[in-house]
């Protein structure tokens, strides 16, 4: 079968053979019907193909599912008939995008998406998708965001952007954020490995005349709540969120921040900053491969 056939087949499992589809007459510019015909094409178009949509829900199962399925309980799962589930998947596994176990005759995702992952993978950089989504959320809350990243003396600020008020906290891009007293260094304490984070948090500690005992309970809160948040205890009168952003490893990749002045920074969490950011923070670790059920 040619490729052709076979995309044919996916878009519709019940078309009739390619070789019996009449070309379309040219149009001309006195032909209304002709205009008709192409006006409804374009719509058609813009539309969509409805029949891949339809067959895209079992990729989508597989994609959620652990193990590989019955093709009963995937067209359960997908919403249609298990004949009609049946045809799609033949496609998917002439395409790679499915495979079946011969043995058991259970599905699973094909070979071809794996391959669909890693190029995903391999183009996406983080900071450049949290860049652009910070700017629309700096505009929508008008409040001081940025993103910090682990270097190698800690959590640096990589990127900066002010609000309409611009909150006075002297932070410049390359700025290494203290980890037991910021926002920012409170998040990559809790998440990242104690082995990255332990030499800082010894000289912190040392410095401040306190111990790990001390401190566990601020880290261990920021696990709880999912996110770090700061009232003051940096600058005065100055409040932060950090949320974090994970990789397709489920590991820390970057912190998105948000800071601002008291009576004008919603420190509730829940509120509207936390919010915002927690679902700008989920959409971009969808977008690095993260799944939330890793951790």
């Amino acid at each position: 079968m040619t490729l052709r056939e076979i995309y044919f087949t996916m878009v519709d499992p019940l078309a009739v053979s390619t070789s019996s589809m009449r070309s379309i007459p040219s149009a001309t510019s006195d032909d209304e019907d002709t205009l008709d015909t192409s006006d409804a094409a374009e719509e058609k178009t813009r539309s969509g193909i409805q029949s891949i949509e339809v067959g895209f829900r079992l990729l989508d199962v597989l994609t959620s599912e652990p193990r590989a399925m019955m093709l009963r309980d995937l067209a359960q799962r997908a919403g249609m008939s298990p004949a009609k589930a049946h045809r799609y998947l033949v496609s998917f596994l002439r395409l790679g995008l499915a495979s079946q176990d011969p043995v058991s005759g259970r599905y699973e995702l094909g070979g071809f998406v794996l391959q669909m992952g890693l190029a995903r993978l391999a183009r996406v950089d983080g900071v450049r998708l949290a860049r652009i989504a910070l700017a629309e959320l700096r505009d929508w809350l008008d409040q001081t965001v940025g993103i910090a990243v682990w270097g190698n003396q800690g959590p640096t600020v990589v990127h900066w952007m002010e609000s309409s008020h611009p909150a006075k906290a002297s932070l410049k891009l390359g700025d290494v954020m203290p980890l037991l007293s910021s926002a920012t260094g409170l998040l990559f304490a809790a998440y990242l490995p104690r082995s990255k984070t332990q030499p800082m948090l010894d000289r912190e500690l040392a410095a401040m005349k306190q111990t790990m005992a001390d401190v566990e309970p601020l880290i261990a809160d920021v696990r709880e709540h999912g996110a770090a948040r700061v009232e003051g205890m940096l600058l005065p009168t100055i409040h932060a969120f950090c949320t974090p952003v994970f990789d397709s490893t489920g590991e820390l990749a970057l912190g998105l921040i948000a800071l601002g002045h008291e009576g004008t920074f919603d420190t509730r969490w829940g509120g509207e900053i936390d919010s915002a950011l927690r679902e700008c923070a989920r959409s971009l670790s969808y977008e690095l491969g993260y799944k939330a059920e890793e951790r």
